[in-house]
């Protein structure tokens, strides 16, 4: 050995370089469709970022779980929540919950989709909202010293959330608020 690389050895360097950028970017950014009754919804998500709550998505749509959810409460200049409940309001048993990840840097923007939770800082299930306002409160570490993972943003389908936003809502009789009149149901989520 003179300390010089062969030319197959420079071409096999080359191409592991190559495979592991494309990896790498593969596992960064991943891309969803959300199809609903009032349009496509596209979304990009930052495993990179949040590696747990993306991978948590991403098993609900490949379950197929969504389908047939709806955007269950929706409040105009602040957020439309979705994936837990069936156009009846029943709610839908989930996985188990998972560790929040808003300490990732990502903000609370116009547009971002960010997984829902109770009081519990770790209870984000399959639930998820997509603001529709900056929401700076959200962000880490929040009024609560957690706030709410953002996992990714809304690339294709603004006006889709736009709309969603502007719904009427009411209350429903099983308690719960800002329900949307007209149920908005997330027909099909699937990776794009």
């Amino acid at each position: 050995m003179n300390g010089k690389l062969s030319v197959n050895q420079l071409i096999k360097f080359i191409l592991v370089c190559t495979i592991s950028t494309f990896s790498i970017l593969a596992q960064a950014e991943q891309v969803f469709l959300i199809k609903t009754s009032k349009g496509d919804i596209v979304i990009e998500t930052y495993a990179d970022k949040a590696p747990i709550t993306v991978k948590n998505f991403e098993s609900y749509v490949d379950s197929g779980f969504f389908n047939g959810t709806i955007f269950h409460r929706v409040i105009d200049g602040f957020m439309i929540q979705g994936g837990g409940f069936d156009k009846d309001m029943n709610q839908k048993d989930t996985n188990d919950p998972i560790k929040n990840e808003a300490a990732n840097g990502l903000k609370n923007l116009k547009y971002t989709i960010a997984m829902a939770r109770t009081s519990i800082p770790d209870s984000a299930t399959s639930q998820f909202f997509i603001n529709v306002a900056d929401n700076s409160f959200l962000d880490y570490p929040g009024q609560d010293g957690f706030g709410y993972c953002v996992f990714g943003k809304v690339i294709e389908g603004m006006e889709v959330v736009d709309q969603i936003a502007k719904v009427p809502t009411g209350n429903h009789p099983s308690g719960h608020q800002d329900v949307p009149k007209e149920s908005i149901i997330i027909d099909e989520g699937s990776k794009n």
